[in-house]
């Protein structure tokens, strides 16, 4: 523990106040670093993913994005005629899924994959996903309905369920727009797009409702992965 300067008028020992300062500002440094290299070597190949994924759905009218927190899991016969539409939708328009391992963090590990070409970088996407809620309060808060402190803590843990207000928050800190492909029953497509930023990127995910998210590629440039855990499949 640092000795506590009696001389300084906060009582705090002014080195040790200016070294702390100093490592947070170097953690955040190293962070935008981290995120620049990663995002720089995926960006080229990104945009031209996107194009060639954005043909297949070129014809279809997506619908005004609202973030919101998860709805409630459906049924299992619910359930399990949304996985059949999603699929259905799937091969009408080309497309093919990257299947998530289904821990918790397939949102971010969807997200993950489209953004670096590898899931496993899931918590460095939930640290930034959760950074932009957190600085940016006043953009978000209004779509959670539960203390908004609350919900920040709870969606910092490994495991916790990304939603759609997450989902609004990782286009706003990537600068990308976030397609998804759902099952809902009326609604087949969603754009997410930067509040106040030119989308850079796409990404592109499926969206299995209130139960799982998985990571798009057309048919055939689906990359062969090895996952540790099971599939969300029936």
């Amino acid at each position: 523990m640092a000795e506590i300067d009696e001389t300084t008028p906060s009582g705090r020992n002014s080195s040790s106040s200016s070294s702390l300062t100093s490592s947070s500002l170097q953690d955040t440094e190293d962070d935008n670093r981290t995120i620049g290299s990663l995002l720089s070597k995926e960006m080229l190949n990104d945009v031209v993913v996107g194009r060639k994924l954005g043909k297949h759905l070129s014809h279809l009218d997506s619908i005004p994005h609202t973030p919101r927190v998860n709805g409630e899991i459906p049924a299992l016969d619910d359930a399990t005629l949304d996985h059949e539409r999603l699929a259905e939708r799937l091969s009408k328009y080309g497309l093919a899924e990257l299947q998530i391992e289904g821990d918790g963090n397939c949102q971010f590990r969807a997200l993950a994959d489209q953004l670096f070409r590898n899931p496993d970088h899931h918590k460095h996407v939930r640290k930034q996903v959760v950074k932009q809620l957190k600085h940016f309060k006043t953009l978000y808060e209004s779509y959670v309905p539960m203390n908004y402190k609350s919900y920040l803590k709870k969606l910092k843990r490994s495991g916790e369920w990304g939603d759609h207000v997450s989902l609004q928050a990782a286009a706003d800190r990537f600068e990308a727009k976030i397609c998804l492909l759902t099952s809902f029953r009326d609604t087949c497509f969603i754009e997410i797009v930067p509040n106040d930023k030119t989308p850079s990127r796409e990404l592109w995910l499926s969206f299995w409702s209130e139960v799982h998210y998985n990571s798009l590629y057309a048919s055939g440039d689906v990359p062969t992965r090895v996952t540790k855990k099971k599939y969300w499949l029936f």
